[in-house]
């Protein structure tokens, strides 16, 4: 299994000489382990001037990072759909598949981080706000009908007992260290678990989505939805049950507290001992 790199190309809060947009290409490494060390993780940054923003640009960027590492990744995630065909283009043509995802963590800290400290000190800065993502968000879709779980559950971890996932039996799954969320061992991480006859064609499925976090939604009915991709979105369960919503409030304020963190898990039945499926998410605001 190869690295996972998380990129962003787009202009900085910074004017060149000639009063222009500097752009800047950031590329880091996904942690997929909670015992990754986020200071192990390898990143590139490389400004751009105005005048050469275009994939051949990028492209030559990617080929550089790639030197710099010593390997290609397996793929690239990136959170900026207007960036979309120009990332996309240099991707292919290094030979490495783009996905739009918002499973970019490290790179949004990072670029928080830049916002703060880096571009600030650059001549030409410019203050103000990074531009955000406008997400035209499409209507939850039902989860294929071969694919529902048979029951679900509302369940809590402390962050402690995340520690030990290395050591659990997890067919698909991807995680995160927890220091990127700013969490202590005591913190109480809200999940669900799903329970299916077929939780293995269920998590495999759910791998190929690029997971990016759960929420409650209140807008159309009371329901639990699993955001993926850029805009997708799914409907995990319909809350129908005075119990339920006591609980899906519970979920809700739980992972407001840890600070966007939450968890599904995908397994046969209650009482098994191995998850087919297993995935640390976090809530960010892009």
């Amino acid at each position: 299994m190869g690295s996972i790199w998380e990129l962003d190309f787009y202009s900085r809060p910074i004017l060149d000489e000639n009063q222009k947009k500097v752009w800047e290409v950031l590329v880091c490494e996904s942690p997929s382990d909670i015992r990754t060390k986020t200071d192990s993780l390898f990143r590139y940054a490389k400004y751009c001037p105005s005048t050469q923003v275009n994939s051949g640009w990028l492209r030559t960027a990617l080929q550089e990072a790639i030197e710099k590492a010593g390997e290609a990744p397996i793929k690239i995630r990136f959170f900026r759909r207007q960036m979309n065909n120009m990332i996309t283009k240099a991707c292919q043509d290094v030979g490495i598949p783009a996905l739009s995802s918002r499973r970019t963590l490290v790179l949004n800290q990072w670029l928080q981080q830049r916002s703060e400290e880096v571009y600030p000190q650059e001549p030409g800065y410019q203050g103000g706000t990074n531009a955000s993502v406008r997400l035209d968000r499409p209507l939850p879709q039902r989860l294929p009908d071969a694919l529902e779980g048979k029951q679900w559950a509302f369940v809590t971890l402390e962050a402690a007992d995340l520690a030990e996932m290395p050591e659990w039996e997890i067919g698909f799954g991807e995680s995160f260290p927890l220091e990127l969320a700013q969490l202590s061992p005591e913190a109480r991480i809200p999940g669900i678990l799903i329970f299916s006859p077929r939780a293995l064609p269920l998590a495999g499925w759910m791998s190929g989505l690029e997971m990016a976090y759960l929420h409650f939604d209140t807008k159309q009915g009371d329901r639990l939805i699993l955001e993926t991709g850029a805009t997708e979105s799914w409907i995990v369960a319909n809350i129908r049950t005075p119990q339920l919503l006591a609980e899906a409030k519970g979920f809700a304020q739980a992972k407001e507290k840890a600070n966007g963190v939450h968890f599904i898990g995908v397994q046969s039945d209650p009482q098994s001992q191995t998850f087919a499926g297993f995935w640390l998410l976090q809530e960010v605001n892009l």
